[in-house]
């Protein structure tokens, strides 16, 4: 895919670190040819984010809290000084409260459920409606993740089930108002993933180790796959996708029970 958004531009939001699916899609791409900015959250994930960033040609780095509409307009006004228009966003921001990624969503919260949602889904609507001015002239691409536990129930996904599932409307609901510019509007639902993320759910090596050993493929998604899905549908090849699911699993969804070996 060398050379396929060269010339293109845009934001990835949520690189934590080397093994997070942010960054997979990031290196991607770079590799195709794209000039990158990121945002992080809190000094921490700043100083993590540096080098990586360094390593992919960005020097463009600013510390943005999506629950909080100041700094999303100062991050944008800031990326809008930078470059006036870009070609896509990578929205890679979730969250829940670790301690209710266990046991039953019987017992979530009202404080957590409003938290995960407003972080997990509705900063997507944040950040879609303020990229758009950006994007309205050439058109573009945003492209959020989501994951399984959206549409079937994941033990200890909890909450974030219900959070994924909201992202998912969304997206459709975004692709549908943003259409008519020219702007698409996807989602990439990667299986489980060994990243900082995916540790915070409760029992997550085990739900690891059973779609790699049941998925059709026999086997989980890398950062490579999807990060080439990604470079698909922000190039111009995904011209016509959008208000897509996308699913990088290795056909692990497409199951109604485990494989014989492992009934």
């Amino acid at each position: 895919m060398t050379g396929l958004l060269t010339g293109k531009r845009g934001l990835v939001m949520g690189v934590a670190n080397d093994r997070s699916i942010a960054w997979g899609i990031a290196k991607a791409l770079h590799g195709a040819g794209a000039e990158l900015a990121f945002t992080y959250q809190g000094e921490a994930f700043g100083k993590r984010l540096e080098p990586l960033a360094a390593s992919v040609g960005s020097d463009f780095m600013v510390d943005v809290d999506v629950t909080d509409d100041a700094s999303l307009d100062a991050a944008f006004e800031g990326l809008q000084a930078r470059w006036p228009t870009i070609d896509f966003l990578v929205h890679a921001i979730a969250y829940s409260d670790k301690s209710e990624l266990t046991g039953r969503f019987l017992n979530t919260s009202r404080s957590n459920f409003k938290h995960s949602m407003e972080i997990s889904a509705y900063s997507f609507v944040e950040v879609a409606r303020r990229a758009h001015p950006m994007m309205v002239d050439n058109g573009g691409t945003l492209l959020t993740l989501t994951y399984l536990g959206s549409n079937r129930v994941v033990p200890n996904y909890n909450v974030m089930g219900v959070a994924k599932a909201a992202l998912e409307s969304a997206t459709r609901y975004l692709a549908n108002d943003l259409g008519p510019e020219g702007i698409r509007v996807n989602a990439i639902s990667p299986g489980p993933m060994k990243t900082l993320a995916g540790s915070a759910i409760a029992g997550a090596r085990k739900t690891y180790k059973h779609t790699d050993q049941n998925a059709p493929m026999r086997s989980n998604a890398t950062l490579d796959a999807v990060g080439g899905t990604a470079v698909y549908l922000c190039s111009d090849a995904g011209a016509c996708t959008t208000g897509e699911v996308i699913r990088v699993d290795g056909g692990f969804h497409v199951l109604g029970m485990p494989q014989p070996d492992h009934l």
